[in-house]
């Protein structure tokens, strides 16, 4: 369908409402999954771990908020506005979230979000992920801009930026409220074409 303006979407509608979301394979016996009902305590460790609570400005309340906040992952899925994953070896609990915000089938655009638990940082595994799912939102799902922000005060997201990929396009001033103030973001991106 076309919009008013005459340009056609950069993705059809429907394209992922229209299919299951899929389980993508990483390497070290790690899977990007939907989210289960049974990784409500990931959930709820992350929204206790200071560092998430800090960089992603996350809380869970309890069990209940968790499992409502599961449920919204796929309602988001299905409406076609976000799309999120659970890093976690097949058949076990999650061990990090990443997933796409903000996704704009008519634009082809969406931003890249992701935590990973304590016993998970350090080696290589939000960025192996994030490399994972950039390339199923380009060639898969069809989005053009890719972006990641981050807190100029998180030189971890920085290092995954690079790392994965994205290219440094500026600073964004007083972008995001985070509990101690107002922080700087930087702003990467990947678009077709950059891998």
């Amino acid at each position: 369908m076309i919009s008013s303006s005459g340009i056609p979407p950069a993705v059809p509608a429907g394209r992922m409402a229209g299919a299951d979301q899929p389980v993508l394979p990483l390497s070290a016996s790690l899977e990007l999954r939907p989210w289960h009902a049974d990784d409500a305590d990931a959930l709820m460790a992350a929204g206790q771990d200071p560092d998430i609570r800090r960089w992603n400005l996350f809380t869970v309340e309890d069990r209940a908020d968790a499992h409502r906040r599961i449920a919204r992952m796929h309602e988001r899925w299905r409406a076609e506005t976000g799309a999120v994953w659970a890093i976690a070896p097949p058949g076990a609990q999650a061990l990090g979230l990443i997933g796409w915000n903000d996704v704009d089938l008519a634009d082809g655009s969406a931003e890249i979000v992701y935590w990973v638990l304590p016993a998970a940082r350090g080696g290589g595994i939000v960025v192996e992920a994030t490399r994972r799912l950039s390339r199923w939102a380009l060639d898969d799902l069809g989005l053009h801009r890719l972006r990641l922000c981050h807190s100029v005060a998180n030189p971890a997201s920085c290092r995954v930026a690079e790392k994965a990929g994205y290219s440094f396009e500026g600073t964004m001033r007083a972008a995001l409220q985070h509990a101690d103030g107002r922080h700087d973001q930087h702003l990467h991106a990947l678009v077709r074409g950059d891998v």
